[in-house]
């Protein structure tokens, strides 16, 4: 059952990206298909785990795409599935809402409570 403060579906697409590396890897894949170690490699500071784990979670869900090709050594691929692409432009979205608040500044007071 749906409740009132998910009737936009904001919390379910955050409960999808959430976490501290799921919007770096849906970014590093939206840029190219990548590799494991290529991801790991450009995200610094991920372990084999996690990586391992977000992107077991994010196939799931069905934004990541896991080829993996018959040769030997196996290997396997990642990429954005179309459902993981349309959620990268609303990721981007924020983004950029994001970087023009950062630049903002603090504000004075808050109209909202009269501060």
């Amino acid at each position: 059952m749906q409740t009132m403060a998910d009737e936009c579906g904001f919390s379910t697409a955050v409960a999808v990206i959430g976490g501290k590396w799921k919007a770096d890897i849906l970014w590093q894949l939206h840029v190219a298909p990548r590799r494991f170690g290529r991801l790991r490699a450009l995200l610094p500071g991920i372990s084999e785990k996690v990586l391992m784990g977000q992107l077991r979670e994010m196939e799931r869900d069905g934004i990541v795409d896991r080829h993996e090709t018959p040769a030997r050594p196996v290997k396997v691929v990642y990429s954005l599935t179309p459902h993981g692409a349309a959620l990268n432009a609303g990721v981007c979205a924020l983004s950029l809402w994001g970087l023009a608040h950062r630049t903002r500044g603090p504000e004075i007071g808050n109209p909202a409570t009269g501060d």
